[in-house]
């Protein structure tokens, strides 16, 4: 099995870039200045260097903990145990040191990546991104450690600024498409999910963008008016999910505390007043007209609850008006909020399953409960993932937590099947 043991977790591949190109084509080099050679070619490959091995912690966060947040950049750190000296970035002898710039390789903004091996021994990655920050913390008589800062692809867009640009209306997935493809953006083609979106967005004068507008603060606004999903996968593709509503999306894992399917050792729960919004307001680009949407019912039971979103992208009112609607919740709703296991209680199969699981994707909850002393009760609920948070230690080995959200699950409409043959009232759909 390729990779680095973890205590009942499985095995795993933390890699650095080390800013070497392992089989460049070298201009008068024996070896590698050959021409018409196919080992050493003009662009080469990346030579990434494995250091699990010297790392005793590893923490990554990605997407969001509650659906009202924005994504933001996907995190990962890890701690390295300096044993050798190698990672320090004065050590002209380390075997990461590129004595053809003067410079040390393992460096800020190389691409890092982090993987694990499933039973097949293919290789599934957790996060990819780049390193943001060394912390070299030099230890007197001691052993000396570096901790490393790494951030996904957002961490990039969130430093890249557009020109002006005078956009047209059309469908939130283009204007996503659009941003990606200018000049001063060019991200690349091959990392990009996007799916279709369902909001047109507007054109006219009033939603020129500006000069120094940051890429990751417009693609958020463009999701504030898709309300569906913007964040990087696992695997490094910038992924766009349109307005969130009823899904056909089968449940990737069920976990569950009765001793069937994936064991958990934590679930969260929430009944709060704040989930409710019951007077939504959103006002578009260059208008003074908001769009209200009022439920007077849950004014009366909750009192006012309001959400506020100005300067809107969407196209025109009645958009702005169905976006008000939309983010009514005039009742609050007592829900799973996340749900927490530890690998070594799980079996290599069920460790496969879960090391993988992304966000948007949709699981199962199953809690039983004591009801008044006379017996048990069991409640299960199809969720969302929203977050996904990591955490390897040479101690405890893996464990993962699952931030989720509610959804509304559908079915695919069966012929003749007493359930899930039945056309209306139901939430059986065609596929």
């Amino acid at each position: 099995m390729a990779g680095t043991a973890v205590v009942q977790s499985g095995n795993y591949e933390l890699e650095i870039d080390t800013g070497f190109l392992q089989d460049a084509f070298i201009l008068d080099s024996a070896t590698a200045g050959i021409l018409d050679g196919t080992t050493y070619v003009l662009n080469g490959t990346t030579n990434f260097a494995s250091v699990l091995e010297g790392c005793d912690t590893v923490n990554i966060k990605r997407g969001r903990r509650d659906i009202g947040d924005q994504f933001s950049a996907g995190t990962m750190t890890f701690n390295m145990m300096d044993t050798s000296g190698i990672f320090n970035p004065f050590d002209e002898q380390s075997p990461y040191w590129d004595s053809t710039t003067q410079q040390p390789g393992l460096a800020p903004m190389r691409k890092v990546r982090f993987a694990r091996y499933d039973l097949n021994n293919v290789k599934e990655y957790l996060f990819t991104g780049f390193v943001v920050n060394y912390d070299y913390n030099f230890a007197l008589g001691g052993i000396d450690t570096v901790t490393v800062y790494c951030a996904d692809d957002f961490y990039l867009l969130a430093q890249t600024y557009m020109d002006e640009f005078n956009v047209s209306e059309q469908l939130s997935s283009a204007r996503v498409t659009a941003v990606l493809d200018l000049p001063e953006v060019n991200f690349p083609a091959g990392q990009r999910d996007i799916a279709t979106g369902t909001q047109t967005l507007g054109g006219s004068a009033a939603f020129t963008i500006e000069n120094g507008t940051s890429v990751q603060a417009y693609l958020a606004a463009i999701n504030q008016a898709e309300q569906g999903r913007l964040f990087m996968s696992r695997e490094g593709d910038l992924t766009f999910d349109a307005r969130l509503g009823n899904t056909l999306s089968a449940s990737v894992a069920d976990f569950h505390d009765d001793g069937t399917n994936i064991p958990y050792s934590g679930v969260g729960i929430s009944f709060q007043a704040d989930q409710v919004v019951n007077r939504a307001s959103v006002t578009i680009l260059g208008s003074n007209n908001p769009q209200v949407a009022d439920d007077a019912a849950s004014q009366a039971q909750y009192f006012i609850q309001n959400q506020s979103i100005t300067n809107s992208l969407l196209h025109d009112d009645t958009a702005a008006l169905s976006l008000a609607n939309y983010l009514l919740e005039p009742q609050p709703i007592a829900r799973y909020t996340s749900v927490q296991t530890a690998f070594v209680s799980l079996t290599d199969a069920q460790r496969d399953t879960v090391a993988i699981i992304d966000i948007g994707q949709t699981i199962t909850i199953e809690k039983t409960f004591v009801s008044g002393g006379a017996g048990t009760t069991e409640l299960a609920q199809e969720l969302a993932v929203e977050g996904v948070e990591h955490n390897i230690t040479n101690s405890f080995g893996h464990s993962i937590a699952l931030f989720t959200s509610p959804t509304v699950i559908v079915f695919e409409l069966i012929l003749d099947d007493a359930l899930y043959g039945v056309i209306a009232p139901s939430d059986n759909v065609l596929g």
